[in-house]
C-alpha cells in the first residue's frame, strides 16, 4: 500500500507541472516549441490553407533592446512570456502586445546578448511561476507580478554552476534554452567553452520551488563508472578537457517518466588527443530517469568528435507506425543531415544504423575514430557531397572556385589538418537549433541549410615568436586567434564581429567586460587574469607599447596544452558573397518517419537581388525552426530574407509570406484567445550579418 501512495504521489507530482487543463493547453503554446514532446506542433485549424492568405498584422511588441532574439515564446491562460536579445524577461497580454511586467537584475547595466531562446512556465495550481535564466543563475519568477520568489536558492536564484564541481567555478557558463519540467523538478541545458579551458557539461536538475540541486548526471565520467574507459585516463579532472553538455534541450515523456537529452563534443572542439576514445556521453541522445538522473539508454551520434557536430535541437517524441505496431518513438536530427529514430523505452534504432569507416587523422597525437554511425533511413535531408558539378553557376570566379575544390579535402567525417578541408554541411549545419516540426501522424518537417565552410589546422605560434610579440598581441594569439583570426577580421556574416575597429564600436571597459563575460558564441575568460584581458584590449584598442625589435626573449611560458592551432571559421563563399555551392541554399522538407521515406521538398528563402535578375529562388541559410498546425500549414520565418512564410504541409507550395521588420531567426508560436488564433515570431537579426530588431511579430485574421 505505501509503494502505491508513493505511485500516486509521483504522479500528481508529474502532473502539476502541466501548465494548464488539457483544453486550455489546445489552445495556448504551453512549453518550448510547443509542449513536452517539442514537436513544434498545434492542434488549432481557425487559420488554414483555404484562408491563410488573409493574414494581417495583429499587434506588435518593441521591446527597445536591438540585437538578435531567438525566442520561442510560450502562452498560458491568454499571457505571452518572452525574453529580449538581452535576457530580460516580460509578459504581455497575448491578444493585444500590452505590456503586463517585465523583469531585469537590479544593477545589471549594458547586459550583453544571450540569445535566449525562452523561459518556463511552472504551477502547482496555486503559485504560478516562470523559471528564466540570466547569465549564469536560473532565476524563478512570479509569473502573475514579474517579482523574484524569494524562497527561491538565495533571493530568487539558483547558480548553473551547483552541480559542475569546484574546477567549473570561475568558468563560463550560461543556458540560452528553457529548462524541462517533471514534477517539481527543472533540467536545466547549459552552455560553456569549446576550448581546453571549457567547464563539464553535466546535466543538471533543480528543484523548482526551492532552488536547491536535485541530481547530477556526469556527461565525462569519472573513474569505475561506465563510459570511463572511452576516455583519456585524466579527461575527468577537467583541466584539458570539458563541455559534452546539452544546450540545445530537451524532451519529455512525463507519463513514463523519462527525460531525453541531446549532448555535444567534447572540448577543445577540433584537436582530441587528450580525450582519446569515442568520448561517451558527448555527441549522444541520452535517456534519464527524470526523477533520479539514472542513465536508461545512450545511443552515441558521433564518436570522437573533432569537427563540433553537436546534436543541435531538443528531439522530438512522436508515435509511429513500424513494423505493424505502433511505436512510441523519439527523434533527433543532427548537424550532418542524419535523423536517427530510436524506441523510446529500448533505445533500439527502428531503422538499421551501419557503422562506416571514415578517414584517419593526419595529426600528431590525434586519433580519429575508425568508423561513424550512419542511418539507413531517413536519407540524409542535408547534402552530404562536393564535386565539381557542384560549384555554384552563379559564381564570377567559378574557376577560383574549382582550384580551391581540387586542392581542399572534402568528404563527410574528413579531420582536419595543416592543409584546406571543405566541411559540408557546415559548422552550422545541416540542420540547427531551431529543430524539427513533426505531426501526430509521424510526419517530420524539418529546414536545412546547404553551406560548405573551410577549415584547416596549424601550428601554433611558436615561442620565439610569442616573446617578440607585446603582451596584449601575445595573449591575442593564444586566446582569440581561433575565431577572430591573425588579421583581427572574424567573420561578421556568421556572427563573429571585426576586431579590425572595435574602439569605433565600443568602450574600452566594454571591451574589457566582454573578455570576461562571453557574448553570443564566444565563451567568457573567466580564469583569464585580470592583467591579460587589459593586455588584450591595449592590443585591439592600437595603444600597448610595443617591444622593442632588439630586445631579449622574455622567459620560455609552459608549452601550449593543444598543440595545434585552429584557423578559424570561414564560410566558403563567391566572390559576391554568395554561396560557393550551386543552389538550393535552403530547404524545408517532410518525411515520413514511419516509412524513412520523403513526401515533398522544397526551396526555403531567396535573394531578392537574384531574383531580379530571372533566376529562380535559390533558398538561403536559415536558423529557427517551423510550427506545424491542424489547419495544413507550415509557419517559418528563420530566413536570410527577413519574411515569414506558410507552406501548405502536405505540398510544401507557399500560400503566404509576409515581410519581417528585421530577420526573424526564431521559432514562430501559435495560440489562441478568445476565439481567435494568432501566430507570433521574434524579430532581430545579426545572425547573418542582416539588420538588428527588437520586435515581437502577431499575425491574425482580420
Amino acid at each position: 500500500m505505501p509503494q502505491g501512495r508513493a505511485v500516486l504521489a509521483l504522479l500528481a507530482g508529474a502532473l502539476s507541472s502541466l501548465p494548464a487543463a488539457r483544453a486550455a493547453a489546445d489552445q495556448d503554446w504551453p512549453e518550448y516549441l510547443g509542449g513536452p514532446d517539442r514537436g513544434h506542433y498545434s492542434a488549432l485549424r481557425q487559420i488554414n490553407a483555404s484562408n491563410v492568405g488573409r493574414l494581417r498584422t495583429a499587434w506588435v511588441y518593441h521591446t527597445g533592446l536591438l540585437g538578435q532574439m531567438q525566442c520561442n515564446p510560450i502562452v498560458v491562460k491568454g499571457v505571452l512570456y518572452g525574453a529580449t536579445g538581452t535576457s530580460e524577461v516580460f509578459a504581455l497580454d497575448a491578444a493585444t502586445g500590452k505590456p503586463i511586467w517585465r523583469y531585469n537584475v537590479p544593477g545589471r547595466l549594458n547586459p550583453e546578448p544571450q540569445n535566449d531562446r525562452g523561459v518556463t512556465y511552472w504551477t502547482d495550481g496555486r503559485s504560478e511561476r516562470i523559471l528564466c535564466t540570466i547569465d549564469s543563475w536560473l532565476y524563478a519568477l512570479d509569473a502573475r507580478t514579474g517579482a523574484p520568489v524569494k524562497d527561491f536558492g538565495a533571493d530568487g536564484r539558483a547558480s548553473l554552476k551547483a552541480g559542475l564541481g569546484p574546477q567549473a567555478q570561475e568558468k563560463w557558463v550560461i543556458s540560452t534554452t528553457p529548462g524541462t519540467l517533471y514534477g517539481d523538478l527543472i533540467a536545466m541545458p547549459t552552455r560553456v567553452g569549446e576550448d581546453q579551458d571549457a567547464a563539464p557539461g553535466f546535466i543538471q536538475a533543480f528543484n523548482v520551488r526551492t532552488g536547491t540541486l536535485a541530481w547530477t548526471f556526469v556527461t565525462i565520467p569519472y573513474p569505475d563508472t561506465p563510459g570511463y574507459e572511452t576516455w583519456s585516463k585524466a579527461a575527468y579532472k577537467n583541466t584539458d578537457v570539458g563541455s559534452a553538455n546539452c544546450w540545445a534541450g530537451m524532451a519529455i515523456d512525463r507519463r513514463r517518466g523519462i527525460l531525453y537529452v541531446p549532448t555535444g563534443s567534447a572540448a577543445p572542439d577540433f584537436w582530441g588527443g587528450q580525450r582519446l576514445g569515442k568520448d561517451l556521453f558527448a555527441d549522444s541522445l541520452l535517456a534519464l530517469d527524470a526523477s533520479t538522473g539514472r542513465l536508461l539508454w545512450c545511443q552515441q551520434t558521433v564518436h570522437h568528435d573533432i569537427w563540433d557536430r553537436d546534436l543541435p535541437s531538443p528531439p522530438v517524441l512522436v508515435t509511429l507506425r513500424h513494423g505493424g505496431r505502433a511505436v512510441d518513438a523519439v527523434a533527433q536530427t543532427t548537424k550532418t543531415g542524419f535523423i536517427f529514430v530510436f524506441d523510446r523505452v529500448t533505445g533500439e534504432s527502428l531503422f538499421p544504423i551501419q557503422e562506416k569507416p571514415f578517414p584517419k587523422s593526419t595529426l600528431g597525437g590525434e586519433e580519429a575514430w575508425p568508423t561513424q554511425p550512419i542511418p539507413s533511413l531517413p536519407k540524409p535531408y542535408a547534402r552530404q557531397t562536393l564535386t565539381e558539378a557542384d560549384i555554384s553557376p552563379y559564381a564570377e570566379n567559378r574557376e577560383a572556385l574549382l582550384a580551391q575544390l581540387r586542392s581542399a579535402r572534402t568528404g563527410l567525417f574528413q579531420p582536419f589538418g595543416k592543409f584546406p578541408t571543405i566541411l559540408f554541411p557546415g559548422f552550422d549545419g545541416g540542420g540547427e537549433w531551431g529543430g524539427p516540426a513533426v505531426d501526430p501522424d509521424g510526419i517530420l518537417y524539418v529546414n536545412t541549410t546547404n553551406m560548405a565552410w573551410v577549415a584547416s589546422m596549424s601550428d601554433p605560434a611558436r615561442q620565439a615568436d610569442l616573446a617578440l610579440m607585446s603582451p596584449g598581441r601575445r595573449r591575442y594569439m593564444q586566446y582569440c586567434v581561433s575565431c577572430h583570426g591573425p588579421e583581427r577580421r572574424g567573420l561578421p556574416a556568421g556572427g563573429i564581429p571585426s576586431l579590425v575597429d572595435v574602439g569605433s564600436r565600443l568602450r574600452r571597459e566594454e571591451v574589457l567586460s566582454l573578455i570576461g563575460s562571453g557574448r553570443k558564441m564566444m565563451p567568457g575568460f573567466t580564469a583569464l587574469p585580470g592583467e591579460d584581458r587589459a593586455a588584450i584590449v591595449g592590443y585591439l584598442f592600437g595603444d600597448e607599447p610595443q617591444p622593442a625589435a632588439a630586445a631579449a626573449p622574455a622567459a620560455p611560458e609552459a608549452p601550449a596544452r593543444i598543440p595545434y592551432q585552429f584557423d578559424g571559421y570561414n564560410r566558403w563563399v563567391d566572390s559576391k558573397g554568395y554561396p560557393a555551392i550551386s543552389p538550393p541554399w535552403g530547404t524545408l522538407s517532410a518525411i515520413d518517419l514511419n516509412t524513412g521515406e520523403y513526401v515533398w521538398t522544397a526551396t526555403l528563402g531567396e535573394f531578392r537581388e537574384l531574383s531580379a535578375r530571372g533566376i529562380p529562388p535559390t533558398g538561403a541559410e536559415n536558423y529557427g525552426g517551423p510550427v506545424a498546425t491542424a489547419g495544413n500549414l507550415l509557419f517559418i520565418a528563420a530566413t536570410k530574407d527577413g519574411m515569414i512564410r506558410a507552406f501548405d504541409k502536405r505540398t510544401g507550395r507557399v500560400l503566404w509570406k509576409s515581410e519581417l521588420p528585421a530577420a526573424a531567426f526564431a521559432t514562430p508560436s501559435t495560440y489562441e484567445v478568445n476565439g481567435k488564433q494568432y501566430v507570433v515570431v521574434a524579430c532581430g537579426g545579426t545572425k547573418l550579418g542582416t539588420a538588428p530588431g527588437d520586435s515581437y511579430v502577431a499575425f491574425a485574421l482580420p
